[in-house]
This record gives structure tokens, C-alpha cells and sequence, in this order.
């Protein structure tokens, strides 16, 4: 009759090891979710901040292109503007020419 009573008594102590071993595997799920959560939350803000750098750099990329472009076709622009100005130039030039020529072979004739 004594072993029942010890039985008992083991069999319970077993019974609440087993509750505190499950409390235990309760508070380390948990934990773990927390750091899940936690690292998940981590890499989102690390993925926003990445895509919002990304895009900063873009922008400002455009922007730079878009200045260059303009510089680009200001110079341009004053090249056509001197190239015009030359090609006049010559004009006139060869227009005066031939109209010296033309003095000269008149002058010319008359001798």
C-alpha cells in the first residue's frame, strides 16, 4: 500500500516538471516570435530605407543629367550661333572678293 501513495506522489512531481517544461517551451516560442517580429520589422525598414536611398540617388541622377544636357545645349547653341556668324562672315567675304574681281577685270579691260 505504501507504493501507491509514492506512485502517486512521483506521477505528480513528473506531472508538474511537465507543466513547467511546457511553460518553458511556451516562453521560448514566444521569444522566438518576438524575434521574428523584431527581424522581420528590421528588414522591412532596412528595404524602405534602401528603396528610398535608391530613389533619392535617381532623382538626383536625373537632375544632373538634365543640367548637363542643358549646359550641353547651351554650348551647342553658341557653337550653331559662331559657326552662323562664320559662315556670314564668309559670305560677305567672298561676295566683297567677287566684287574686287569684278573691279579688276573692269579695271582691267579698260587698259
Amino acid at each position: 500500500m505504501e507504493k501507491e501513495p509514492m506512485l502517486k506522489e512521483i506521477l505528480h512531481a513528473l506531472e508538474l516538471h511537465s507543466q513547467h517544461i511546457d511553460k518553458r517551451f511556451e516562453q521560448m516560442d514566444s521569444k522566438m516570435d518576438n524575434m521574428r517580429t523584431d527581424l522581420e520589422t528590421k528588414m522591412d525598414n532596412m528595404r524602405t530605407d534602401l528603396e528610398t536611398k535608391m530613389d533619392n540617388m535617381y532623382t538626383d541622377l536625373e537632375a544632373r543629367m538634365d543640367r548637363g544636357f542643358d549646359h550641353l545645349g547651351k554650348k551647342i547653341d553658341g557653337v550653331r550661333t559662331d559657326l552662323t556668324e562664320t559662315q556670314d562672315t564668309t559670305d560677305f567675304l567672298l561676295s566683297k572678293t567677287a566684287q574686287h574681281e569684278k573691279k579688276l577685270r573692269h579695271y582691267s579691260e579698260q587698259q
